[in-house]
């Protein structure tokens, strides 16, 4: 399939009867799917809209995040997702950097104003020629004056799908800027059309599947590992727009969920939600869950225990990156899994375990993740010095720190920028974290470096209390003292009511440490 709305056509030839989306009372089978989409993509074609054109998008989990993205698609475009939780100069930065000709913005909610901060920011890009609004109601023809996503589904849908070739760009996926401005990672249609196929492999997915997509679908991990693998095997997707651990029990439920993806603090929230369930929720969650899959950061083994104790059935864990259209090793249901490894890389995909030099480790030794495969971008768009950078000999540096076992099976051990030098000793932020969320007061924990005139680093553990907790910080300092060596246990132990993130669950450290340094400042 040279372009990736192909796997929407070809199941719409399949299966057009089925059921494609669920979102809601909405349900979308794929015949509709791909009849909306191939209007959209026409009327776009008209409008100028074409190959090497980038597209931005700015959707939550609703229908219309489909239809519009396999339209674009379609016209031989390439997609760029954006998070709806972006300020108005955020949106006009990567429409700018992306050099996105059109832009499709959700009209936003009370909450969520991302039409109107979408709009600024649209109105402020010169090179951006077209802003089409997406309506919560679709067929809503006007929206603040601008033309919405219902002037596109009118007339005949487009005959014949843009052949693409595997090079060509198919996204342009926004990293999280932990350092420095955003990077477009441009990846093809072949990147994630053989990562859909990965997918659909090591989860042994089928037209009988149904999944839950929970997490955003401007990132890469629900659009492909869920979406796109869903369309391409004919199963359904049931968007939930906006994560409740009550309301996706509800809904894993009501919709006989067998495939759940998720971050950990989903999966933390879902067991929580799980203890406090008065009715008969659970036991028809888990009558149907078929897998469990996690990713985006490393799941605590002690959540993930509680997790599959109480709902039965497996979590496998992977690891991937934007830069590799996401997934890269994943645990199977075909091999043992092991808790807190992410499994062996995925089929067509190599990874090796280096030290500073590039050269390679043996089993045990711990050094940076690096990965040669089909699944790796093309580049940053825009950016040849960090795409050389990032992509030596080959080799796609991840900038987090692995370790092999004798086996082949990959533990991440921590993000190469998060590790802490405390006198001299590296310390990896995650083995305390493991150790931490044991005790039975902390729902929540980060461990942080925060700069000392003696060690030039003292660690710092930022954690998030239960309701019910009794123990004091000065107690719970002593309790991790008692577990961890003397070189690596949290001097400091500072609670919060919650810790930033980022839409997707996985918790900002460069903004916490510098939320404690401000207010240290104070």
């Amino acid at each position: 399939m040279s372009n990736l709305s192909d796997f929407l056509c070809r199941s719409a030839d399949v299966y057009p009867d089925k059921t494609a989306i669920v979102c809601g009372e909405s349900r979308l089978t794929y015949k509709e799917l791909q009849h909306t989409a191939l209007q959209i993509a026409r009327n776009l074609q008209q409008q100028g809209i074409g190959p090497e054109d980038k597209v931005a998008l700015s959707c939550p989990n609703i229908p219309q995040f489909a239809m519009v993205f396999y339209a674009i698609l379609a016209t031989g475009a390439s997609v760029v997702p954006l998070n709806i939780l972006l300020r108005s100069r955020e949106v006009e930065y990567h429409l700018q950097d992306s050099g996105a000709k059109a832009y499709f913005c959700f009209e936003g909610t009370q909450d969520i104003p991302i039409g109107t901060t979408g709009l600024a920011a649209f109105e402020n890009t010169a090179s951006c020629q077209h802003f089409y609004t997406i309506t919560q109601n679709v067929r809503t023809r006007e929206w603040n004056s601008q033309k919405t996503l219902a002037h596109l589904m009118t007339g005949a849908p487009m005959e014949s799908v843009y052949p693409s070739t595997p090079n060509d760009t198919a996204l342009v996926l926004y990293t999280s800027g932990t350092t420095g401005q955003p990077k477009g990672a441009e990846l093809t249609h072949y990147n994630i059309g053989m990562n859909t196929l990965a997918c659909q492999s090591f989860l042994q997915a089928s037209s009988t599947d149904t999944t839950l997509i929970a997490l955003p679908l401007f990132h890469c991990f629900a659009l492909v590992v869920q979406m796109q693998t869903m369309v391409a095997c004919g199963g359904t997707a049931v968007m939930m727009p906006r994560f409740a651990p009550d309301s996706a029990l509800q809904l894993m439920a009501d919709e006989k969920i067998t495939l759940f993806a998720g971050v950990p603090t989903m999966y933390i929230a879902l067991t929580q939600a799980a203890n406090h369930d008065q009715t008969d929720l659970t036991h028809q969650v888990a009558e149907n869950l078929r897998v469990s899959i996690s990713g985006g950061a490393a799941l605590p083994v002690e959540a993930l225990c509680e997790f599959e104790e109480k709902f039965g059935v497996s979590v496998l864990e992977g690891y991937g990156l934007s830069e590799t259209s996401p997934a890269a090793a994943f645990n199977s249901l075909e091999h043992e899994r092991l808790p807190g490894s992410v499994g062996r890389p995925i089929s067509g995909v190599q990874m090796r375990i280096v030290d500073e030099n590039d050269q390679p480790l043996h089993p045990g030794q711990i050094g940076e993740v690096v990965i040669k495969g089909h699944n790796i971008m093309k580049g940053y768009l825009g950016r040849p010095e960090q795409t050389a950078e990032a992509i030596r000999n080959g080799w796609f540096h991840t900038g987090d720190i692995g370790r092999f076992d004798e086996k082949g099976n990959l533990y991440i051990v921590d993000r190469l920028k998060d590790m802490i030098i405390r006198g001299g000793y590296n310390i990896y932020p995650r083995e305390l974290e493991e150790v931490l969320l044991t005790h039975q007061d902390i729902m929540l924990a980060s461990v942080i470096g925060i700069p000392d005139d003696h060690y030039g680093e003292e660690i710092m553990a930022c954690i998030v209390l239960h309701q019910s907790a009794q123990s004091s910080t000065e107690e719970i300092a002593d309790w991790a003292k008692s577990l961890l060596g003397s070189h690596k246990y949290p001097r400091l132990v500072k609670t919060f009511d919650q810790l930033p993130m980022t839409a997707t669950g996985k918790i900002l450290k460069r903004e916490l440490r510098q939320q404690v340094l401000t207010e240290a400042e104070v």
